[in-house]
């Protein structure tokens, strides 16, 4: 198996927020050379007999799209995260269920994503679009960049009152209403307590075998599929997004939760030389909210991409901020803020070159993988040669953001022109001094073979690969 489309997403309500706003953040964790991506598509009006191509499926377009802020792989139409001009924010996650994937194409999780925020105002309208679109086209399709993976999906919907957990299984589905705040992974999270579903969802399982009836009727003992759920390591990630929004209830923020986003666990927590390269088995075993690959067939992807939506109020006195990292490993990056009313004046910054499958220099995504992967050469000791700088870089992309908030829209375009700038300047330079001091070992042969051929199958020769 391939676990290229684990990943983490979790969401604190008003009531659990230290701004009483909504914080909804999210990491997409793909395969190492699937670049990933933040595209801002405008609201448009559309013709009667208008379709629109998804990644395989075209379908019936709608009159009006609204505009919407997308974190993606490179090669896909839908997005694995991403927000609309309503404040409507959206995660997805690969779960594994017993029903079987449908051979002809149709809508993958991450098409589900966009149309849900292109089509729809608010958390309980998403729902509704990608629930009926779901029943209608189903959910098939290779997910895989190398790797081919299919899998069915849950997602995270939320707004500036509400959110909702979705959880598919082919074209069956059941949804339940977030008190507080909620995390999700690459499992079924919904047991017996649910507040919707799909009028088949208790009688497929029925006729499967799978339950005897609806008394009692727990959907993910039900339809997980045990053996992908497990070596997911999804129940453990959970875990530890769900005890640190316990953990900071009342208080949580973009920089709680970006530390959270940046998580590797109880082997890390409180140990300075932890390295990536520690896991089981040379890195074949130890999935982590902030992932770094290792040696497959399990472990083969990385966070390739990080999100934070800040949710104002529900007056809407105060505009939300997209804290975006358009680049992987948030223990390595900046989060840099994006507004939709800058987005419709100036759009997203400049990243460079379109990201793709290939190593290209002077792209953002892969200008910062030219400093992940040479931190992980020796992460312990070149992740701190960094810290100090980051940190500071980071604590004035906060304070431009604080200011521009309460300003004007140009000054919103100011600063997240300047802050864009600010991180590209900031990846080139820690690159700069990783490489003066980097090993050219790192860690077991079966992780240092790993990303070995991760680089050579990228065309990336301009700095030697750690081994």
């Amino acid at each position: 198996m391939h676990d290229g489309g684990m990943c983490d997403t979790f969401v604190a309500l008003a009531a659990t927020t230290a701004s009483g706003g909504v914080v909804f953040a999210k990491n997409s964790d793909r395969e190492p050379n699937e670049a990933h991506e933040v595209v801002h598509v405008a609201a448009a009006e559309h013709r009667p007999g208008d379709e629109v191509r998804c990644t395989y499926l075209t379908v019936p377009q709608v009159p009006r799209t609204h505009a919407v802020l997308l974190g993606k792989p490179y090669w896909i139409w839908g997005a694995e995260m991403g927000a609309n001009e309503h404040g409507v924010v959206i995660g997805n996650e690969a779960v594994f269920t017993r029903v079987p994937h449908e051979e002809e194409p149709g809508l993958i999780g991450m098409d589900l994503l966009r149309l849900g925020l292109e089509r729809a105002d608010s958390a309980a309208g998403a729902v509704d679009v990608v629930t009926g679109l779901l029943e209608r086209y189903g959910q098939a399709g290779n997910c895989g960049h190398e790797h081919r993976m299919r899998y069915h999906n849950g997602f995270l919907v939320a707004d500036r009152r509400e959110a909702w957990v979705l959880e598919t299984a082919g074209r069956e589905w059941v949804a339940r209403h977030v008190e507080g705040a909620a995390s999700i992974s690459n499992a079924i999270t919904t047991g017996t307590d649910f507040d919707r579903a799909s009028t088949g969802l208790v009688e497929q399982a029925v006729a499967a075998g799978w339950a005897d009836g609806p008394g009692g009727f727990d959907v993910g003992a039900v339809y997980s599929d045990r053996l992908y759920t497990r070596f997911s390591e999804a129940r453990a990630r959970q875990c530890r997004t769900s005890d640190a929004l316990a953990a900071g209830a009342g208080r949580m923020d973009v920089a709680r939760a970006w530390a959270v986003l940046g998580d590797h666990g109880d082997r890390a927590d409180g140990h300075p030389g932890w390295s990536p390269s520690d896991h089981a088995l040379g890195g074949l075993l130890g999935q982590t909210v902030c992932a770094h690959a290792g040696f497959g067939p399990v472990r083969v992807s990385q966070t390739t991409g990080s999100w934070i939506s800040d949710l104002g109020p529900a007056d809407g006195e105060r505009p939300d901020t997209h804290w975006v990292s358009p680049t992987a490993a948030p223990c390595l990056s900046l989060r840099l803020p994006l507004w939709f009313d800058a987005l419709a004046s100036a759009g997203v910054p400049d990243t460079g070159p379109e990201p793709g499958r290939t190593y290209t220099p002077g792209s953002l995504w892969w200008d910062h993988e030219d400093l992940h992967r040479t931190v992980l050469r020796d992460y312990p000791r070149l992740r701190g040669l960094i810290a100090g700088d980051r940190a500071a870089v980071q604590e004035r992309v906060d304070a431009l953001a604080a200011q521009a908030v309460l300003g004007t829209v140009e000054d919103r375009v100011a600063c997240s022109t300047e802050v864009f700038a600010a991180a590209a300047d900031a990846y080139r330079r820690w690159t700069r001094l990783v490489a003066e001091q980097a090993p050219r070992q790192a860690g077991p042969t079966p992780y240092r073979l790993a990303w070995r051929r991760f680089d050579r199958a990228a065309g990336r020769v301009l700095t030697p690969s750690p081994g």
